[in-house]
């Protein structure tokens, strides 16, 4: 046996809960004491007032879950009221309010009990010091009174280790998923020991339905599924530092080349948007239409019960009516009926001739007919006194049956009201379970998520930029690499002599020759009369005319003199010149090489 308590607050959400019949196979409702409504939903809202208007205590609730071990039998009801008996009596919490809940969920019968912290005598909340202490005394003696095992914990071997013990935000993630964190340490333990380079793991992030991105830690792993975990707490390798993982990552991903987890929970949440669209079309909600079925029978019921519950509040009060209408005729009956036979008495007893005549003259005629008019008029102010009362108390009796009519309307709207927050939950817990089976009907026994694949990348440029601050840096990154690249092409030798053959067959010729070695040795020698460069041996080279609007002459071998423009003359340069221009440029190249060098 394994109980479970805590001190909690939110009764409604908590009666939601208990009342789920999705979740649970079978739902009893045992036991609901120390409150007016007898259903959770109302006893749950008397206790919170209670809790409210007394004390400033907000836990107002004790809540314990009793789970036997079902490989050692179940147990009877009788056993269940015992362990809770004694539970109630170690913690303080005798005579306490209290609901008890029995359930049966994936064939393991439990029990719920929920005690109402308030004493309303003393106005306090009971104080439950040591309780998970206090259970594990009640669990030992139990266990022993009724030959049962101590589960793993009470009866724990101190050589042993301690095991880590499971928190709702995995219980969570596992029921979502239908992994477990065991098996999501597993899968990327592997990756991490099977990959050889960063972008191999990575990759194999993504197949596994992880996305790397950067958030408080450096580096995290974002599922398709709404979690995100440092990535160091899922490899399951002590010798792993969270140092090894930067130093192994953050040279092709560093942290600020990554997305953060914002954005990463944005692309898996658009990804996993997506495929359960996908597959609530291929859905053909025979689950949820059987559960909306037995959801509406329900309801029939409860709005069958309503509607006998207002029916039974109009004949009630038409019967109310009627009763007190025949009330009001019958003390008007009784009121006339009276006055008719005193009447009549009178009329019989009414003196005459002589006896009459003396009454008239000795007054006693007058003083009896004043006598009969004082009874009469106190018969009438009693019959409207009473009149008065009958009509306060009908209408006070009216009141009280308004009150109590209004008051088991409000229950009943409560009561649909409770009805429509458990079908809400019923349906979100269908919801929850058929996309847990999709997410493993996709995994198609592998153990892992579905991948992350390139189509679900957002358009334009990925995820992975890179800051302002890095725009006019080289790509490379390397100074040495760059360096090298230039003194590799400052050392490549260049033929002056083939390169203007090319550049000359590239163009066209202006005339019909030219003479290739003297304009090659005219540019080598910068232009100076008396300097001799390159192969040949002729004469001085004639410069430039330089002066504005005039035209210049050069002298060549054999007369083939081209015409050089000069100033702001209009004609089109010859081909030496252009020849001219080619070498100077291939000259210039040559410079910045062997400055290089």
């Amino acid at each position: 046996m394994i109980p479970k308590a805590s001190q909690r607050s939110g009764g409604q959400d908590l009666a939601t809960h208990l009342l789920n019949a999705l979740d649970n196979e079978y739902v009893e409702v045992a036991e609901v004491s120390g409150a007016v409504a007898s259903d959770h939903h109302g006893a749950f809202a008397e206790w919170e007032a209670i809790a409210s208007g007394l004390t400033q205590c907000r836990q107002y609730l004790y809540s314990l879950s009793v789970n036997p071990d079902l490989a050692q039998g179940e147990l009877t009801r009788a056993q269940y009221l015992d362990y809770v008996d004694r539970v109630e009596k170690k913690l303080g919490l005798e005579g306490q309010p209290r609901a008890v809940v029995f359930h049966i969920k994936e064939g393991r019968e439990h029990c719920h009990v929920v005690w109402s912290r308030i004493d309303y005598q003393s106005e306090k909340a009971i104080h439950l010091a040591f309780d998970r202490d206090k259970l594990m005394m009640v669990t030992r003696e139990f266990a022993r009174d009724n030959g049962l095992t101590l589960p793993d914990g009470y009866g724990r071997d101190p050589t042993e280790p301690k095991r880590g013990r499971e928190t709702l935000y995995e219980k969570q993630q596992q029921r979502q998923t239908g992994l477990s964190k065991e098996e999501r340490m597993q899968v990327v333990t592997h990756a991490w020991k099977s990959s050889d380079s960063p972008r191999a793991f990575v990759r194999a992030l993504e197949e596994m339905g992880y996305a790397l991105a950067t958030g408080n830690r450096p580096y995290c792993a974002g599922r398709s599924v709404r979690h995100e975990n440092a990535l160091p707490k899922l490899i399951d390798d002590r010798q792993v530092k969270t140092k090894d993982i930067r130093a192994f990552l953050e040279k092709e991903f560093p942290p600020e080349s990554l997305p953060t987890v914002d954005v990463a929970k944005a692309l898996v949440a658009q990804h996993r948007k997506a495929r359960e669209e996908f597959a609530r079309a291929q859905d053909n909600g025979r689950k949820r239409d059987a559960l909306l079925a037995v959801q509406a029978k329900r309801r029939e019921g409860v709005a069958a019960e309503h509607s006998r519950l207002l029916e039974g509040q109009r004949q009630e009060r038409a019967a109310l009516a009627a009763e007190q209408l025949w009330e009001r005729q019958a003390m008007r009956a009784g009121y006339l009926a009276e006055a008719r036979r005193i009447k009549a008495e009178r009329i019989a007893s009414k003196p005459t001739g002589l006896a009459a005549f003396l009454g008239r003259v000795t007054g006693i005629t007058l003083i009896r007919d004043k006598l009969h008019r004082y009874r009469d008029r106190q018969r009438l102010e009693a019959f409207v006194a009473r009149k008065a009362e009958l009509v306060q108390a009908q209408r006070g009796a009216a009141h009280m049956q308004r009150e109590r009519h209004r008051l088991q309307a409000v229950d009943g709207e409560r009561n649909l009201k409770a009805l429509a927050a458990v079908e809400k939950r019923e349906l979100q817990s269908l919801e929850v379970k058929r996309v847990r089976e999709q997410r493993i009907k996709d995994r198609a026994g592998h153990e892992h998520m579905p991948a992350l694949t390139l189509e679900l990348k957002p358009k334009g440029r990925g995820a992975s930029v890179r800051k302002a601050q890095y725009r006019y840096k080289d790509s490379l990154r390397v100074p040495e690499e760059r360096q090298a690249r230039v003194d590799e092409a400052a050392s490549q030798p260049i033929d002056l002599q083939q390169a203007m053959q090319d550049a000359l067959a590239a163009q066209s010729p202006l005339s019909k020759a030219v003479d290739v070695r003297d304009a090659f040795t005219r540019v080598a020698g910068g232009g100076k009369s008396g300097e001799s460069g390159g192969d040949g041996d002729e004469g001085a080279t004639p410069r430039r005319s330089r002066s504005r609007g005039r035209r210049g002459s050069a002298s060549a071998d054999g007369g083939n003199a081209g015409m050089i423009l000069t100033g702001r003359s209009r004609r089109a340069p010859s081909f030496s010149e252009a020849a001219e221009r080619q070498t100077l440029r291939w000259l210039h190249v040559d410079n910045c090489a062997l400055s290089h060098r």
